[in-house]
């Protein structure tokens, strides 16, 4: 009875501490956010003010015009707003679709070299982007690309994250399934369109959120590419209303609460696709 009572004690004491350290991990976690959220109602000078105030003597609204219309007011942050949309989710339907069709490729089909290709396209992923960075763009310039939609866009189209993420979890997928999809006589593109993407919701979403908030908040590529106002995306807004020489702490808050506003709403919207999307790193067998 003593060493029952004394496992028990052991096993709150244990599940208390662990409860303990997530609410520790996720307090730091949320702090910048709820920074950011109440700082963007704030006056510039209560900001600014130590010890910080996280409640605001009164809602400063023009906060948010100031954001939207910008230091010289000409509301390109709409505009910036719209291509970084238009990027994000072109780039992600894409990657979507690509990296499923490469994975199931990999994960499904028997050929020569199969593992071959699998590790050369895994081998990409060990090159930093800075490597690339300087001829990609020479690959742009010498395209007519630069100042284009198709300059922001078609280098991101695939990437060798989302293959290996579609081939991990498409490993799981029941082969038989499959084959018997193919004597009731189902074409391959019927099996994969009404069977494969159908079941594989989870790491669909899980794929379409990480790559559209990796566009959303690609800063460098956009710079280089981008050099009109037309075509800048919300990270190149951001960093040019920072350094205007009027701009306030309260309006750069309410930029940045506005920009996070799509990742949010989407992470929301697929959430529950998204944690079941955790199978994707669990390798199986056919």
């Amino acid at each position: 009875m003593k060493i029952s009572k004394s496992l028990f004690s052991r096993s709150l004491g244990i599940d208390i501490l662990v409860k303990l350290s997530l609410a520790v991990v996720s307090a730091l976690v949320l702090l910048p956010l709820f920074f950011m959220l109440s700082a963007a109602f704030m006056p510039a000078i209560e900001i600014v003010r130590m010890p910080y105030r996280w409640i605001a003597s009164r809602i400063e609204w023009s906060n948010f015009y100031k954001a939207i219309a910008g230091n010289d007011g000409n509301f390109v942050f709409i505009r910036n707003v719209m291509n970084s949309l238009i990027v994000s989710v072109t780039v992600s339907v894409c990657t979507v679709i690509l990296s499923s069709i490469t994975g199931y490729g990999l994960a499904k089909f028997r050929f020569k070299g199969r593992n071959i290709v699998f590790l050369s396209i895994m081998m990409t992923m060990m090159i930093p982007f800075e490597t690339i960075m300087v001829p990609l763009y020479m690959v742009v310039l010498n395209l007519g690309l630069q100042n284009t939609y198709l300059g922001l866009i078609v280098p991101f189209l695939m990437n060798a994250f989302g293959v290996f993420m579609m081939r991990q979890y498409l490993q799981t997928f029941p082969g038989d399934m499959l084959d018997a999809a193919r004597i009731d006589g189902c074409t391959e593109p019927k099996i994969f369109v009404n069977m494969v993407l159908v079941n594989s919701g989870p790491a669909l979403a899980s794929l379409a959120i990480l790559t559209f908030r990796q566009q959303w908040d690609n800063l460098m590529w956009p710079l280089m590419v981008a050099q009109e106002k037309r075509l800048k995306t919300i990270p190149t807004y951001i960093v040019s209303f920072a350094e205007e020489k009027f701009a306030d702490e309260g309006a750069m808050m309410a930029v940045a609460l506005l920009a996070s506003i799509p990742v949010i709403i989407l992470f929301v919207t697929l959430s529950k696709y998204f944690v079941g999307g955790s199978s994707v790193y669990t390798a199986g067998k056919e």
